[in-house]
C-alpha cells in the first residue's frame, strides 16, 4: 500500500506520510551497511524499514504506543515500547531518525487517543522535541548523527538553538515546502 491508499484510515497508529517519506529518504542517503539505528516513535514502521532495506543498517525501533509497536512487529521492524531514548545503553547507535508529533495544539486539548499522542507537539510544537534533543547525546556512538523532521510550524531556529545547547551543530539536509508549512530534516553532529 503506498502512502496516497493509507490517508483517512482510521487507526491508533500513525501512518507514513510526506514527513516519513522525506525523513527517510535523508537518512537512507547517508547512513551505511552495518550501522546500528534506532528509529524513535516509529509508528508503522515505515521509516525503520526503509532504513533497513534500503541500506543494510541494522534498525531498532521504538514507540510509546504499544498498538504502533504491535503494527511495526507485523511489519519485520525489531520494535521496542519505549520513551524516546531512556531504556537504550549510552553510546551504541551509530545514527538515531525522529519523526516527532509536532504539530502546536492549545494547552487545553486533551491527550485522549494514541493518534494526538502521534500529532500533537504542545503549545510550541517543541513539548516532545525538547526532551528528545536533551537526551538523545547519551546513547549516540563518539561519531554519531542524529536525523530530527522539524516543521517550521515548531520553529526551525529554536530547535537548532535547543540542539546546540546540548552539544550538536546542525545542518539542513533535505527539506519540502507545502501550502501550511515547510518540513526540514536536520542533521544533528
Amino acid at each position: 500500500m503506498d502512502l496516497a491508499d493509507q490517508r483517512g484510515l482510521e487507526t491508533d497508529v500513525y501512518q507514513p506520510a510526506e514527513d516519513s517519506e522525506l525523513l527517510a529518504d535523508a537518512a537512507c542517503d547517508r547512513l551505511e551497511e552495518g550501522d546500528l539505528v534506532l528509529e524513535v516513535g516509529t509508528g508503522s514502521g515505515y521509516v525503520a524499514n526503509r532504513l533497513a532495506e534500503e541500506t543494510g543498517a541494522r534498525v531498532i525501533a521504538s514507540d510509546v504506543n504499544p498498538h504502533a509497536v504491535a503494527q511495526a512487529r507485523s511489519e519485520g521492524v525489531e520494535p521496542v515500547r519505549a520513551d524516546l531514548v531512556e531504556p537504550f545503553s549510552d553510546g551504541c547507535f551509530d545514527a538515531v531518525a525522529f519523526n516527532p508529533p509536532y504539530l502546536p495544539t492549545e494547552s487545553d486539548t486533551e491527550w485522549d487517543d494514541w493518534m494526538e499522542r502521534a500529532l500533537s507537539g504542545g503549545e510550541d510544537g517543541r513539548e516532545v522535541v525538547d526532551p528528545f534533543l536533551d537526551t538523545v547525546g547519551r546513547v549516540l556512538a563518539p561519531d554519531g548523527v542524529v536525523f530530527l523532521l522539524v516543521s517550521s510550524l515548531t520553529g526551525v531556529d529554536e530547535v537548532v538553538e535547543r540542539a546546540g545547547e546540548n552539544g550538536f551543530g546542525a545542518v539542513a539536509v533535505a527539506d519540502e515546502s507545502f501550502p501550511f508549512e515547510t518540513l526540514t530534516v536536520l542533521e544533528l553532529l
